[in-house]
């Protein structure tokens, strides 16, 4: 795991400034403390932090292939590198390390772009090609490494990170406010925008090529949903072979590895089965709970994690360890995790996310996750919902005009909602997992105009993924959907910078492609059966979990939140959102942003999720936008790094 970083100046005659790489290199140190590296050829250059996790002494990179016309930067790992390097090598390859580094450079030499469909794991990696003067800049299929570049008249420019980017004087840092307003609609910015004007990231499963033609993008993988014949017990066999295999291949490292561990299915199905293939041998887990002195029992109870995750420990024998997160101590990391993110993400488990992974950097280098199973197996509950809302509509027919009624009742918001979905068929109303900002609110806040606007712009986003599979059940839909926009822009984002935050890699079993490749072929009642989601990995591992974790319900990060924010945070949030110093009244109406304010003062739902968005908006345009953003310092390096 590492960053990269890198430049192409459009005319060939004028050179890279080395000063420049150095500095967007500097700036994604975090990422890499191990190393650094550069390669300079005349109007092109790489740079590159390295986190060294395989072959620790001859991994340092830039790496070039047997002639040195082609150069690579890279991040992430590919898997099944022993297996290519063998291939390579019976075609007369040439290696000099035993990374899966040169592994890609080497391929890209015998396949050309072609290349990336033979990778199997998480990557994104840039090749300069010297004899073709082109580069070739790639995404992992799902989307777990992320890539940002900025394309101006002169020179293009790309990064792990869009902090990087700006260490380029002539990027410009201005806020896209198209993109603002989908991300009050989402609680992120769907890609390929950023919240940066003219920054985008590349979407996952697709390549750049940067050369005398211009800049242009291709995807090169999807899924395909169409149902498979075999029976559920030939469904459940391969799905276990392939999981295990997937487990197996991310046990491949030379530093120490262990296992986030919530004490629900997946993290604990992860745990299983690394257990089963090390054969026991004792595992490092990690854990995080909170302080809930200040919350109701309800909530307290709902964010008690870490019985379940002590149960999942002891089962298997693992060295536990766990961090306790207070409220003071989520809200004095804000800052810190705006800055990390680049972009604002208004989804609070980043916090814990990043003190468990700061935890877990003493004990592990590389950690294990469950991220994924949800949304390819029909984990969340929504999903239940959503199908029996659309067998009622296709029941109801031209009847369901009249249950819209419904939703001039004096029922909650969520009903409301629920009422106003029966008349519209899926992709006109499906917008993923995680809502942001009720469309009343929304409205209140920007005005109708740009509310009008980010609607169609929604549409736009989510259009083509349901078009795509208009033959597929509405469960594969909707999962499809997820895996495009939710999952690469939320759930891996934050993966992704919050561990690499505090120099942990971390991989994701279930989101390898070839897994995600036969769930997709799964029928909806492997999927979801008896009102569970997940059936097959409840199956495929029943006989290895215990069975209070095995039926539990999803929970996921249960953070009591709405507690904190309500009691604990109140004064913050008042000064944050409300105070002179307030970016929120430049871009928002004053009088809504007080109501909002408001509404989390007095319990009432959903205010808690419409005031973190505000809070978290506010912080990131404190990081990035005021005069004096957060430079990068040795304050941001993970604990053990060097200076």
């Amino acid at each position: 795991m590492c960053g990269i970083s890198g430049i192409v100046n459009f005319k060939v005659t004028e050179p890279i400034d080395r000063s420049v790489l150095e500095r967007m290199t500097s700036a994604e140190a975090h990422r890499g403390p191990d190393d650094h590296g550069y390669f300079v050829d005349g109007n092109a250059g790489l740079g590159h932090r390295r986190l060294s996790i395989i072959d620790l002494s001859g991994g340092g990179q830039p790496i070039y292939n047997e002639d040195r016309s082609a150069a690579i930067v890279f991040n992430g790992e590919v898997y099944n590198y022993a297996e290519l390097t063998r291939q390579l090598t019976a075609q007369g390859h040439q290696f000099k390390t035993r990374s899966d580094t040169e592994a890609i450079v080497h391929a890209y030499e015998q396949y050309g772009d072609k290349c990336v469909t033979r990778f199997r794991g998480m990557f994104a990696f840039a090749i300069w090609d010297r004899r073709r003067k082109r580069m070739l800049l790639a995404r992992d299929r799902m989307g777990i490494k992320p890539v940002y570049y900025y394309a101006g008249s002169d020179f293009f420019v790309f990064a792990s990170e869009i902090k990087s980017l700006f260490e380029h004087p002539e990027v410009p840092r201005e806020i896209d406010v198209h993109a603002l307003d989908l991300f009050l609609a989402l609680r992120y910015v769907p890609g390929p925008r950023t919240i940066f004007r003219n920054i985008f990231k590349l979407q996952p499963a697709h390549v750049l090529v940067v050369d005398e033609f211009g800049v242009r993008t291709r995807r090169y993988w999807d899924v395909d949903y169409t149902e498979n014949a075999l029976t559920d017990e030939e469904c459940v066999e391969k799905f276990e072979a392939l999981f295990e295999e997937s487990v197996r291949l991310r046990l491949i490292s030379e530093v120490p590895l262990g296992v986030f561990l919530s004490g629900g299915l997946d993290s604990t199905a992860t745990l299983a089965m690394m257990s089963r293939i090390t054969g026991r041998q004792r595992i490092k887990t990690f854990s995080v709970g909170y302080d809930t002195s200040g919350a109701s029992r309800r909530e307290a109870e709902e964010s008690d994690e870490l019985a379940f995750a002590r149960q999942a420990a002891a089962h298997y024998g693992a060295e536990h360890h766990e961090f306790k997160l207070s409220a003071a101590q989520f809200r004095d990391a804000i800052p810190l995790m705006a800055w990390h993110l680049d972009e604002p993400l208004g989804d609070p488990t980043c916090i814990p996310l990043y003190f468990i992974s700061k935890m877990a950097r003493r004990y592990a280098t590389v950690v294990l996750s469950g991220e994924g199973a949800d949304e390819t197996m029909g984990g969340y509950s929504l999903y239940q919902r959503v199908v029996m809302l659309d067998r009622m509509r296709r029941r109801l027919g031209p009847l369901t005009m009249l249950a819209t009624a419904g939703a001039w009742l004096p029922f909650s918001e969520r009903v409301k909602g629920y009422f106003n979905r029966l008349a519209v068929p899926l992709e006109g109303h499906y917008r993923g997992i995680v809502k942001g900002i009720g469309p009343r609110t929304r409205e209140q806040l920007i005005g109708e105009s740009r509310f009008r606007q980010s609607e169609q712009r929604l549409d736009e986003i989510f259009m083509p993924h349901f078009q795509r599979t208009g033959n597929a059940s509405v469960l594969n839909r909707m999962l499809n959907a997820d895996t495009k926009v939710w999952l690469p822009e939320n759930l891996l984002l934050k993966a992704d910078k919050m561990t690499m935050a505090t120099g942990v890699e971390l991989r994701v079993p279930f989101l390898d492609h070839k897994l995600v490749e036969f769930t997709a072929t799964l029928r909806d009642s492997l999927k979801i059966r008896d009102g569970q989601g997940k059936w097959i990995l409840r199956r495929a591992m029943g006989t290895d979990l215990p069975p209070a974790i095995l039926n539990r319900p999803k929970k996921g990060f249960a953070i009591p939140t709405a507690s904190w924010l309500r009691f604990e945070m109140r004064d913050f949030i008042r000064d944050t959102l409300l105070g002179g110093n307030a970016a929120c009244p430049a871009y928002f109406d004053r009088k809504a942003v007080s109501d909002v304010v408001a509404r989390n003062e007095e319990g009432k739902f959903p205010g808690f999720q419409e005031v973190w968005s505000l809070v978290v908006f506010e912080h990131w345009h404190r990081e990035f936008m005021k005069p004096s953003p957060r430079p990068w310092s040795s304050s941001c390096m993970p604990i053990g790094a060097a200076h």
